[in-house]
């Protein structure tokens, strides 16, 4: 039977003898471990903020009319042809209105949906921003910027102004910061702008948006539902896209499915959408994995060195344990619990410093025009993320 109280006792006693070399075979464990984990939480702290920036933006479904060929042509409707190789050139799209057809009735109906967290309505044109004799071309989106804000976090890209003030208020604009500057606008100013069909509407500035994308900033401006509605001319139930956020969006890509079936329309998915940002996303992972393994391979070797060493050098101790009486398996338990005592003790102190290093990471400033929204450096540990 196994005498566990005397092999741990020799144990602890050879590690104390030799407490250099223990100190620096826990520190190898210590150090291996720390930097594992800050590595990996820094890594998948910039992989989770990559993520959102372009998640929290995006819906899960994007829902509109698509502008495309038909799928019938004249000649088909012609019976004696039926049996013949048509060849048509230059097919032209179909004649069809951005407007979504009862778009508020199935608004209701998603939102119904128990996998359906929201789905809101926008409205999307191209316009001109006047500024004297100068036009600059530009989109402008009609929102609902109270839940634009809560299930798509617009409030983080708005660096001036707020939400409330764009909802609240009619004939205001939400202007993106390309164009604020190009312009040379501050909050509170009036900006000029005309759709393509028609007439100079002047909206007050209750705020910047910006993105990050600086193409995407200098033509991309917000208004609410009610005010783009008045600048087109049309009725309350104009919409031309609806985006919809799910509790789980793994089922994007049937819903969608589903959708365009049962409305007539194009409804995208996330998925489908972002397409080459999932492949980035999945390469991203497999250096942080494989970084990971090759860390703790390290230290793993760094431990068996050390040991392996130690064990050399306590060769007239084991002649003595054998003399006395240890077996073979018993030597082995001896080493053996000096290797989990060395690395459990320097796992304990890596833990520790892998959660303190992550904690300061988080703190590290971080200020740079492509995401406004950031302000420090990210790593997955910390209460932030």
């Amino acid at each position: 039977m196994i005498n566990w109280k005397v092999i741990l006792n020799i144990a602890k006693t050879h590690l104390l003898t030799k407490i250099k070399q223990t100190s620096i075979a826990a520190l190898g464990v210590t150090f291996g471990i720390g930097a594992y984990i800050t590595l990996v939480c820094f890594m998948t702290g910039l992989n989770k903020m990559l993520d959102d920036l372009i998640l929290n933006q995006t819906p899960h479904i994007h829902i509109y009319n698509e502008i495309e060929p038909s799928e019938k042509q004249p000649i088909a409707l012609y019976d004696e042809f039926e049996n013949s190789l048509n060849i048509i050139h230059s097919i032209k799209p179909k004649i069809t209105q951005k407007k979504i057809h009862n778009a508020l009735p199935i608004i209701d109906y998603l939102e119904r949906d128990k996998n359906v967290r929201a789905a809101l309505p926008r409205i999307e044109t191209q316009i001109f921003y006047i500024a004297g004799s100068i036009e600059i071309g530009g989109n402008l989106t009609g929102i609902n910027p109270i839940n634009e804000a809560k299930y798509f976090n617009m409030g983080d890209y708005i660096v001036e102004g707020s939400a409330e003030a764009l909802q609240n208020m009619d004939n205001s604009i939400l202007l993106g910061i390309g164009i604020a500057e190009k312009m040379s606008l501050k909050v509170g100013d009036r900006v000029q702008l005309s759709p393509i069909e028609g007439d100079i509407f002047p909206l007050k500035i209750v705020g910047f948006y910006q993105s990050g994308i600086a193409d995407l900033d200098a033509v991309q401006s917000f208004t609410n539902i009610k005010t783009i509605q008045r600048i087109l001319g049309k009725a309350e139930n104009y919409i031309t896209d609806i985006n919809v956020k799910l509790h789980d969006m793994e089922l994007a890509l049937p819903m969608s499915k589903n959708i365009e079936q049962q409305f007539n329309l194009k409804a995208i998915d996330i998925n489908t959408a972002n397409a080459q940002f999932e492949t980035g996303t999945t390469i991203r992972n497999l250096i942080t994995y494989a970084v990971s393994v090759t860390l703790l391979i390290v230290a793993g070797f760094g431990i068996y060195n050390i040991l392996n060493m130690l064990i050399y050098e306590k060769m007239n101790d084991i002649a003595i344990l054998k003399a006395t009486g240890f077996s073979g398996h018993d030597v082995q338990l001896i080493f053996m619990s000096q290797a989990m005592i060395i690395g459990f003790v320097g796992g304990i102190i890596g833990l520790l410093i892998g959660f303190g290093l992550t904690r300061l990471i988080d703190t590290i400033p971080f200020q740079t025009e492509a995401l406004p929204t950031v302000e420090t450096y990210r790593a997955n540990a910390s209460k932030k993320v």
